[in-house]
């Protein structure tokens, strides 16, 4: 999945150029390419399908310029993850009804790959022998206010033959501080990786159960799929496709859902916060990103300068601090979640586009 446009990691991450294709770390390779590679660990390249916005068509193939181009699927509009996950799976489906699927977002970090492939082709085996939905759970290291939160089934006898596989009782989404804490305590919260597995098959079952409208609609242009006619066909159906996420409109309602509990060394990097997490601090855990950075009394700040610019900053504790060629953001670390609204309020404000 790399349709997105990163607004929480804003404003390095734009519409025009989203987070998916930034080599955030320095490596020479985007979280796309990234993420593209370590998938072929798992599988060949032909048999990874990218679903992006159509504005990104040309940056899938820059940055992936061996994939062939019925491998990108285009969607005309964005409609959350439910819709993006359908499409997939009906053209999956129709050049191979048998086949296992493996959902990940294209702009995650994963720091250990040979664990991450381990649990993956085990996760494929049960979703193989199983009629149900696999999510990946990642044991909370912190009370992290922006990630989704599984409870694990402790009190089912329902057994599974690997030991790290568990019913999911239920999921929540991004909690407040005070439940963060709550649910980091229990030990019965793993959270929400976003990353799926289950059959063909049996996605599609969920879909006609749960989400009827959504599999109406590519139910009746499932003739059309890896044909000429797909785009076109695609293109009329996706406009009258609700916005809904996998999770809300199917992982919630299923009743054969588990949960792989993993550490793979996982992030989505969704918020500047997840980055400074995973980035070298210096002896006042400052994480900096500049060729021409200076600091003085400043301690715990996330700091992003753009490598032509010479910045020196005084004072700071636990602020992101983040310049581009024409944008500067200073905003306190805990207060992050409000860089959505901030973009919201430039847009109304002074008719900006990001």
């Amino acid at each position: 999945m790399a349709g997105g446009i990163g607004s929480r990691f804003w404003p390095l991450s734009r519409t025009s150029f989203p987070k998916q294709f930034i080599d955030i770390f320095g490596t020479g390779h985007s979280l796309l390419q990234q993420t593209f590679k370590r998938l072929t660990q798992i599988c060949p390249p032909e048999n990874i399908m990218i679903v992006t916005h159509e504005n990104y068509n040309q940056l899938i193939k820059e940055q992936i310029p061996d994939i062939p181009q019925e491998n990108i699927l285009l969607e005309p509009f964005r409609r959350n993850t439910a819709p993006c996950i359908a499409y997939a799976s009906y053209k999956i489906y129709q050049k191979n009804p048998d086949a296992q699927i493996v959902v990940a977002p294209s702009d995650h970090l994963i720091l250990f790959e040979d664990v991450f492939c381990k649990v993956i082709n085990e996760g494929l085996d049960f979703v193989g022998k199983n009629n149900s939905l696999l999510t990946l759970g990642i044991k909370p290291s912190r009370p992290e206010t922006g990630y989704g939160y599984i409870q694990l089934d402790n009190t089912t006898e329902e057994a599974t033959d690997n030991s790290s596989i568990t019913p999911v009782k239920t999921f929540t989404e991004k909690p407040n501080l005070e439940l963060a804490k709550v649910f980091q305590q229990s030990g019965e919260f793993l959270w929400n990786s976003g990353i799926f597995l289950w059959s063909a098959k049996t996605i599609l079952e969920s879909f006609k159960n749960h989400l009827p409208e959504i599999d109406s609609l590519f139910s009746s242009v499932a003739n059309s799929m890896n044909t000429d006619k797909e785009n076109e066909a695609v293109s009329e159906i996706y406009s009258q496709c609700k916005s809904i996420s996998i999770d809300y409109g199917i992982m919630e309602k299923e009743s054969n859902v588990f949960v792989y509990a993993a550490d793979f060394g996982w992030s989505d990097l969704g918020t500047w916060g997840s980055l400074f997490q995973h980035s070298e601090k210096d002896e006042k855990n400052n994480g900096i990103a500049g060729d021409k950075t200076l600091l003085y009394d400043t301690s715990n700040c996330i700091v992003n300068i753009s490598k032509d610019k010479t910045a020196v900053i005084q004072g700071l504790d636990d602020f992101i601090v983040v310049d581009t060629d024409d944008t500067l953001l200073i905003c306190r670390k805990q207060e992050e979640q409000r860089i959505k609204d901030f973009v919201n309020d430039l847009k109304v404000r002074y008719n900006l586009e990001f």
